[in-house]
């Protein structure tokens, strides 16, 4: 059997993984934007296992994306508080972005290149050859409402340096994990006010990114190399 078909076969058997995990936790996952209280519950009773399921939910939406993270990241913060509540998210975040970034780069680039024209994301191959590839990653990554999971598997497709890609990608989502996991916290908390501000600004970027996203796309696919 030759490399090349030992990598596609591992791509298919690694997507089916990932397929397979989602669908038994995925009541869970769903609990989560049902009922905080009721999610509190499921992972406090598990002990301290509950913190490694939580960064294993985090891990999972990170890599399949079925929900949008920042739901585990209020969850989060309403179980663990702001301060660990962030860490674990950011734990999360970095386990599922490496294991996605390396499974483009290593054995599922064809994969991801079909899974992308398939879902009418072809745009996403085409910033890969922006000069601005790194400046356009960053604006991604902070802008609300645009597909952030998805461009760790185009960062994958590039030569873009792993450390390099870690640091943007940390200094890049950390803000917004730390306003999404302070929402839970200040739920659980008591606190309104301060949950009503963050979700307003955060409620404001969504909309911003939404109605801009289209006119950013347009920007950079036309700056080729």
């Amino acid at each position: 059997m030759n490399k090349e078909r030992t990598l596609k076969i591992s791509a298919v058997f690694i997507a089916i993984l990932l397929t397979a995990l989602l669908c038994a936790f995925m009541p869970k996952l769903l609990l989560m934007t049902v009922s905080l209280d009721e999610f509190n519950k499921y992972i406090l009773s598990m002990g301290n296992s509950g913190v490694f399921m939580l960064i294993f939910f985090q891990i999972l939406q990170t890599v399949v994306a079925p929900i949008p993270g920042e739901v585990i990241q209020i969850a989060g913060g309403y179980v663990y508080g702001l301060p660990l509540g962030t860490i674990y998210s950011l734990i999360g975040l970095i386990v599922g972005s490496g294991i996605a970034f390396y499974f483009t780069r290593l054995i599922g680039g064809d994969f991801i290149v079909n899974l992308l024209r398939k879902k009418k994301l072809k745009w996403m191959l085409d910033i890969m050859e922006s000069r601005k590839f790194e400046i356009i990653l960053i604006i991604i990554f902070i802008m609300p409402g645009l597909p952030k999971d998805f461009m760790i598997y185009v960062a994958g497709l590039t030569t873009l340096r792993p450390m390099k890609f870690f640091v943007i990608l940390i200094a890049s989502r950390l803000p917004w994990i730390m306003a999404s996991v302070s929402v839970g916290a200040n739920i659980n908390a008591g606190n309104y006010l301060l949950t009503i501000i963050v979700s307003i600004i955060a409620i404001i970027g969504f909309i911003i990114g939404i109605f801009y996203k289209d006119k950013i796309i347009k920007k950079f696919t036309n700056e080729k190399c």
